[in-house]
């Protein structure tokens, strides 16, 4: 059961709220962070058109839809927001959200222009960016220009002179307080597009800006229930009130406490753990500690669409062992060898407290396109020595061969790593391993000159869908499509043209029916170019341990199962 608002309880006003763990957010930059446990924060300052509610009581994916957020209304054919084609969108604005600027400034059209501009950068792009360009007119194209014409090391006034001459055609300010879109094609999930992170707006200040840099860090400008006063990357976090939020403005986020306090240490989830039961913190910050449980608990979203955590993901622009992870035959040897059973009982280990088994597709259970089905199956998940030994040789590697693999260094990611040099040694592959902190992690596996460089071979990343019901695209698209520029969620840089064409297919599909289809048909091939190995399936829920003052706390799916900062309170305050 939650607390507070499921309890009775009134919401209390004060109090810092301390959270304490080993995480660290990607980026600080909404265009370019793509790590959920970072939309925790960003979701305090910052907004979209379209968000999500948190959801006490969460029983399907259809609790999981966007409601407007700076935008006064979802549009629809009915109240003139929708073409009848479903190919322009009309938004209007709510013309009372203002900037903590000097003097406080209205948020405007021509902001959320400057934002989805923004998102093009070649120096850090959004890691979905295939979203926007594959739906939006002349976008693509915008972002291909963009990348054309900056010097390969820009400056932010070199940036902000492409931006401030040349519009994507797809999007126009009608006005301060009008935005319209024009799609490529229908897009039932594109309010759900609009409603995430990257799609924020922009003031005018981020035009001095590298995306991302300690500069931009240091002068975040909010229009959330807080401001970020204070940051070290890895490090250190804390937030304040911002005196420009007013809550009739804002129909999702409350200002309950005064500001929010994060430390950043090296810890177990143990420690996490006795630091929270001891008063000493109120919240983990990205270690998975659980309430206390005999029996592990059911999934609390009822199937409402799984995550892959983790799965095994190859560098296959590697130049490393004559470039064997660009060889498929030699990834598909490997996708025999893993014991997914093994990880299993890691997991169970840890006591994480979520529902979970071994993975078998790129798209898990309760995801749109989601068939089951296990091109590389094994007795009981157990994997297959022998014969990942045996294609090992056929593929050209009868001696084995020395691969790099990095990983994070907190919670059960050590110990999965060690999993896989055990598996991959029976087949006679050595693995050489290299820790990492969260905050180095995916900006790391996000720049794709690591990559070509052959600073890793394999890795073993999570990725939970970006949003539930309509998603076919959150898992393939980001993670399959070509997109060999820094930012990107494909992380090996696979590309296979037909991929591509496939997954342009399923997005041109206006049948439910036939886009499922199509996106299992991506599924499948992806699977038989062995791009990944799926290794577990990962309830979107989990019984966060909170500390005895926290009240309302409720964990959404949207930000990789975190609570929603914005509408918990604390009791006692002090």
């Amino acid at each position: 059961m939650e607390v507070g608002a499921m309890s009775g309880d009134r919401p209390r006003y004060g109090g810092i709220l301390r959270l304490f763990g080993p995480g660290s957010m990607d980026h600080v930059d909404p265009a370019s962070s793509y790590y959920m446990l970072s939309g925790q924060i960003i979701r305090l300052y910052t907004r979209q058109l379209f968000t999500y509610r948190p959801v006490a009581r969460l029983h399907d994916w259809t609790q999981v839809t966007p409601v407007p957020d700076i935008a006064l209304e979802i549009p629809t054919v009915a109240n003139g927001g929708l073409s009848r084609d479903q190919l322009t969108y009309t938004i209007r604005l709510r013309r009372d959200v203002n900037w903590d600027t000097t003097p406080e400034r209205p948020v405007t059209a021509a902001d959320f222009l400057r934002g989805f501009k923004r998102m093009c950068n070649p120096v850090l792009r959004a890691g979905a960016i295939h979203y926007y360009t594959s739906t939006i007119k002349g976008m693509a194209e915008y972002c291909d220009d963009y990348a054309a014409a900056v010097s390969h090391d820009p400056s932010a006034a070199e940036l902000a002179r492409f931006q401030n001459s040349r519009d994507i055609p797809g999007i126009t300010a009608v006005d301060e307080h009008t935005l319209v879109f024009e799609l490529t094609r229908p897009a039932l999930d594109f309010i759900h597009i609009l409603s995430m992170m990257f799609a924020s707006p922009a003031p005018a200040e981020y035009d001095e800006f590298i995306p991302d840099s300690p500069e931009f860090r240091r002068n975040v400008r909010s229009l959330g229930p807080y401001r970020l006063s204070h940051y070290v990357h890895g490090k250190e976090l804390r937030m304040t009130r911002n005196p420009s939020w007013r809550q009739e403005t804002d129909p999702v986020r409350h200002q309950y406490i005064d500001g929010v306090e994060i430390t950043m240490e090296m810890a177990t989830p143990e420690q996490v753990g006795a630091m929270i039961s001891s008063g000493a913190a109120d919240l983990s910050w990205a270690s998975p500690v659980t309430e206390p449980y005999d029996v592990s608990p059911a999934d609390p979203g009822n199937n409402l669409g799984y995550a892959l955590n983790p799965y095994l993901v190859f560098n296959t622009v590697s130049p490393n062992a004559a470039g064997a992870m660009g060889k498929r035959e030699v990834r598909q040897a490997i996708s025999y060898a893993v014991d997914k059973r093994a990880m299993v009982a890691i997991f169970d280990e840890l006591s994480v407290g979520t529902v979970m088994w071994p993975a078998r597709s790129a798209i898990p259970p309760g995801n749109y396109g989601y068939e089951d089905f296990d091109l590389y199956a094994t007795p009981d998940d157990r994997g297959n020595p022998e014969l990942a030994r045996t294609l090992l040789a056929e593929a050209g590697y009868p001696d084995g061969l020395t691969l790099t693999m990095a990983h994070r260094d907190v919670d059960a990611n050590p110990e999965v790593a060690q999993s896989l040099a055990i598996d991959l040694a029976k087949i006679g592959i050595t693995l050489r391993l290299i820790a990492m902190g969260h905050a180095h992690y995916y900006p790391f596996l996000r720049d794709p000159a690591n990559a070509r460089a052959g600073a890793w071979d394999i890795s073993a990343p999570a990725w939970t869908p970006d949003w539930f019901g309509n998603n076919g695209r959150a898992f393939l698209q980001p993670m399959f499509q070509t997109n060999e520029v820094r930012g990107t969620g494909n992380y090996g840089c696979y590309s296979n043209p037909a991929v591509d064409r496939m997954i342009d297919e399923a997005l041109s599909a206006t049948d439910p029916a036939r886009a499922h289809a199509v996106w299992h048909a991506v599924d499948q091939q992806v699977m038989r170019d062995a791009a990944i190995v799926p290794i577990l399936v990962h309830a979107p829920t989990i019984p966060h341990l909170r500390g005895a003052r926290v009240r309302n706390a409720i964990a959404m799916p949207t930000i990789d199962r975190w609570f929603d900062l914005s509408n918990l309170w604390l009791d006692p305050a002090e």
